[in-house]
């Protein structure tokens, strides 16, 4: 570990761990996180938060500390990819390490929610507010954070979303993205006798070709992706129906529009006999907080404190929402870890203490500026 740590964060970080191995036995696909929701409810209940609720979308809300002017908000979301065929739960692997599906994204940054109350001293001269959001995984297409947004308790200043594993990383850009479900359908026939009559799964094929080619110009990153295929009825049919999950990301808004616009062109160059379907399935709006905003420089003066060079960073998370409302966002890190979205994934247990403090450190001194 390095840096130096106050006892109290050493002291709450064993309650994170623990609480992160409890929540991770509960799976939480996308928008099925209510008894996870259910679990950290009851936990701020015990801890005695003031206005411990769970709101009709889902996430679950609690005040940390109350004040004059405009809240900051701590965000982490309940969900996680993995579903209730996975199996679910942490191990230790002896080295420091816990291991198991979802513990970094975002269990541990859920757990981390809890003890901001014991991190931060009495008064803070502002509101404080922290919130366990739903959907922000896959198809979630971040409903709770949106709705959160929407619909808060009291007037914002700021968002300060959690993801488990970023430590070190202080995100500043929000990667956009579109997401379309294509469904292609075609007559149908024998492969010997009807060559000739369009196979959905032919020109879907061809779509994709095209759409992984799409460069929509410029200097700004965009991707092009084919998350899920599937279709056909026989190895011997032209296939009557092809179905495809497109996913298109850029952290600048315009290109992401172009690169959307491109992949219209394609979508709709339709052979006769074919008919496409376009379904959009998720839209997370790009965007970025200058560098040398005062949330920004906050995160980083805290992750020094601590002996940890900050580094910005692009990523889609609960903080894209806030870019498209103009809230002020940063996503920040609890611990280090890899293997995010696989049943290997792992986390850092010594860092967590650096983590917890460097979250305190940033939400007090960033509030310390609009007194």
């Amino acid at each position: 570990m390095t840096g130096s740590v106050t006892e109290t964060a050493v002291a709450e970080a064993g309650r994170v761990i623990e609480r992160t191995i409890e929540l991770s036995l509960i799976p939480a696909p996308p928008l099925q996180e209510a008894a996870r929701a259910e679990r950290v409810a009851g936990w701020w209940r015990a801890d005695g938060l003031a206005e411990v609720a769970i709101d009709p979308t889902g996430n679950v809300w609690a005040r940390v500390r109350a004040g004059s002017g405009p809240a900051i908000l701590v965000a982490a979301h309940l969900d996680t990819v993995f579903g209730h065929d996975v199996r679910h739960g942490l191990t230790d692997d002896g080295a420091g390490r816990l291991v198991g599906p979802g513990c970094g994204d975002d269990t541990v940054a859920v757990a981390a929610l809890s003890v901001l109350d014991r991190l931060l001293p009495e008064r803070t001269g502002g509101q404080v507010w922290i919130v366990a959001t739903v959907g922000e995984e896959g198809l979630g297409n971040l409903r709770g954070v949106t709705a959160a947004l929407d619909r808060p308790p009291v007037p914002l200043g700021a968002l300060i979303a959690l993801e488990g594993n970023y430590l070190g990383r202080v995100n500043l850009i929000g990667v956009g993205s579109v997401r379309k479900r294509v469904t292609v359908t075609a007559p149908g026939g024998h492969a010997w006798e009807d060559p000739h009559v369009p196979s959905a799964v032919h020109v879907a094929a061809g779509m994709i070709h095209d759409l992984a080619r799409l460069r929509p110009g410029g200097d700004a990153k965009a991707t092009v992706n084919i998350g899920t295929l599937h279709g056909g009825e026989s190895i011997n049919a032209r296939a009557r129906r092809c179905v495809f999950d497109l996913d298109l990301r850029s952290a600048d808004e315009p290109t992401l529009r172009l690169l959307e616009d491109g992949a219209r062109e394609i979508l709709e160059r339709v052979p006769a006999q074919v008919n496409v379907a376009i379904e959009e399935i998720g839209n997370r709006p790009a965007g970025r907080l200058a560098e040398d905003h005062p949330l920004v420089l906050a995160a980083e003066a805290a992750l020094r404190t601590i002996g940890v060079e900050p580094r910005h960073t692009a990523a889609s998370t609960d903080a894209n929402a806030a870019y498209r409302i103009g809230l002020p966002a940063v996503t920040l890190g609890i611990t280090y870890g890899d293997g995010t979205h696989t049943e290997a994934e792992w986390i850092e247990t010594g860092p967590v203490p650096l983590g917890l403090q460097a979250l305190a450190a940033t939400i007090l001194t960033y509030g310390s500026q609009g007194e």
